[in-house]
């Protein structure tokens, strides 16, 4: 009976001393894997590297020990066609896979060592599709930033050039998506979700083909806010559209199985 009463303080203990440890990491630094990160990754670090990467789709190779170093304040620009793997390393640097072969880093700690909700608090990510919920225009924009205000959910929105569009409506910012149906066409849904990614304000800006969908009007406004935007963090811009590319300091060839 002592034996077991030992053991099951110890246990006890053990526990105690995990839930503390996880309350102090908690409050004053984030923990993942055994170390430490400061609470100011990605804002005063917007360094990532993309060291020796190697991706293959069912076997058939895509990128080839591929590196790349994405400085602050700059626009790098990832240009290819289809399947040449510029989405892919999106998705990577998000972490929706993690990296079989290579390495890709964030000031220096891996991207896969990172918890995973501050590695989100660093990224913004527009995607090719922007996925709406049924509520009201205002609340999906608000998705990006808890508690936002009215005023900047506009903000974002006028950055994305849908503002103008949303004001046209009878209910504003109060009108409800599913209301809408089919009538949203796939360029406003776009410029939503890039609204999103105003309003997240995040470190690294992450951008897959943004302006798919747009008229050149409503891209060269998008794309002023986003040259504006970098000066204060990374963004990474994947197209296949020349235009797009022209805001890039940096452009990167993507073919297959190679990078120039």
């Amino acid at each position: 009976m002592i034996q077991a009463l030992s053991t099951w303080l110890v246990g006890h203990f053990s526990m105690v001393l995990r839930g503390l440890a996880f309350i102090f990491a908690n409050h004053f630094n984030i923990v993942g894997m055994g170390k430490v990160f400061s609470k100011d990754l990605g804002v005063h670090c917007n360094l990532v590297i993309f060291l020796g990467l190697s991706i293959a789709y069912n076997e058939e190779a895509i990128l080839s020990d591929y590196s790349l170093t994405a400085e602050p304040g700059k626009i790098i620009g990832m240009h290819g066609a289809g399947g040449s793997g510029k989405s892919t390393l999106l998705k990577l640097f998000m972490r929706f896979w993690d990296v079989r072969e290579g390495k890709i880093s964030v000031c220096g700690d891996a991207v896969n060592q990172i918890p995973t909700a501050r590695l989100r608090d660093t990224e913004s990510f527009v995607t090719q599709e922007t996925h709406l919920f049924h509520d009201s225009i205002a609340a999906n924009i608000a998705i990006a930033k808890r508690g936002a205000s009215r005023e900047e959910i506009m903000e974002a929105a006028k950055k994305a050039s849908v503002h103008d569009f949303i004001m046209s409506l009878p209910e504003g910012y109060d009108t409800e998506v599913g209301e809408l149906g089919e009538t949203l066409s796939g360029g406003e849904r776009q410029r939503i979700g890039i609204a999103r990614a105003f309003l997240h304000d995040a470190p690294f800006l992450l951008l897959d083909e943004p302006t798919s969908n747009l008229d050149a009007l409503n891209e060269g406004i998008i794309l002023k806010s986003i040259q504006k935007a970098c000066k204060k963090r990374t963004v990474i811009l994947v197209s296949h559209r020349k235009s797009t590319m022209n805001l890039a300091d940096i452009v990167y060839e993507m073919d297959k199985e190679r990078i120039s």
